[in-house]
């Protein structure tokens, strides 16, 4: 389900959903492994999202939808695609298939140009029920299916719909901006991707760059080799206590060896373990990175 904007609502911002995705992208690279996210490589094209009067509203539809359907590798998917009055923006029915049934809201027999977005966000559902991947509740899942989409490619649309000021506030999807720009930038760390000509919205725009701020000060955190000298000295003081402070990323592990600390990888968020023994080259056994840390 596409959650639907309202101009009489006020947009959340900020990171309030961060641990799900977090825990949303560690969940991919489980279910798919890193092969099987390498095969979604290359974003959805804006061509393949483009929409206008001139086309035929239920054979363009159709088209785009198809085209979302074969960038998320579901190519024996079909999708029947109508619109109705409905307070969602849009709605999938989750079946055995081959058929999935996609309710789209009236506005977007005229609002066009977001149509795609909203169709990325369904067929992302299907794409999850059918790798059998799901969060425990309700919310979650949207968050999940959000964080899918942007991480395999078309939900980049999702936050270029995103559009904010005097007259109009329009968001699809469950993730607040900053959030779609956060997943995006981690996909960009993986793949060397860069979106940044690809937005028409302002807005969208300024909350890419917000999220690619906090994805770069993850790649600089103790005890990553990169951190700064504040977060060496306080990660220096925590490993001679054998405790981390409140809010921090890393723990500390005692075991017979010797202690351990143990932390988030910065691209896939599994959490890594390495011996308390100063600087160490490390490679993630899930997304492959290779890090440079001092522990």
């Amino acid at each position: 389900m596409t959650q639907n904007g309202r101009r009489d609502s006020p947009i959340e911002h900020g990171f309030p959903h961060l641990d799900t995705v977090r825990a949303a992208i560690t969940a991919l690279f489980r279910r798919l492994s890193y092969d099987g996210i390498r095969a979604y490589d290359t974003s959805f094209a804006p061509a393949d999202a483009a929409f206008t009067s001139n086309d035929d509203l239920h054979l363009g539809a159709h088209r785009v939808a198809s085209a979302i359907v074969h960038a998320l590798r579901l190519p024996d998917a079909r999708m029947v695609v109508c619109f109705r009055t409905m307070e969602q923006a849009a709605t999938v029915e989750l079946a055995a298939g081959p058929e999935y049934f996609i309710e789209v809201n009236d506005r977007f027999r005229t609002h066009r140009r977001d149509l795609a977005a909203a169709l990325a966000h369904e067929v992302t559902h299907v794409l999850l029920h059918r790798l059998d991947l799901r969060f425990p509740t309700t919310a979650d899942n949207e968050i999940l299916t959000d964080t899918a989409a942007a991480y395999l490619g078309t939900g980049w649309l999702l936050l270029d719909a995103y559009r904010e000021d005097a007259l109009t506030h329009q968001k699809l999807g469950y993730l607040t901006p900053e959030e779609f720009g956060y997943v995006l930038a981690r996909r960009a760390l993986l793949l060397g991707e860069d979106l940044s000509a690809w937005f028409t919205s302002p807005q969208a725009y300024e909350a890419y760059v917000r999220g690619r701020a906090l994805a770069g000060r993850e790649l600089r955190r103790a005890p990553l080799a990169a951190a700064d000298r504040a977060q060496r000295r306080r990660y220096a003081r925590d490993r001679r206590a054998g405790t981390a402070a409140p809010g921090s990323s890393y723990r500390f592990e005692q075991h017979p060896a010797g202690t351990r600390v143990s932390f988030p990888c910065p691209v896939c968020g599994q959490r890594l373990r390495l011996p308390v023994r100063g600087p160490v080259r490390a490679r993630c056994g899930l997304c492959r990175t290779v890090l440079d840390c001092d522990t």
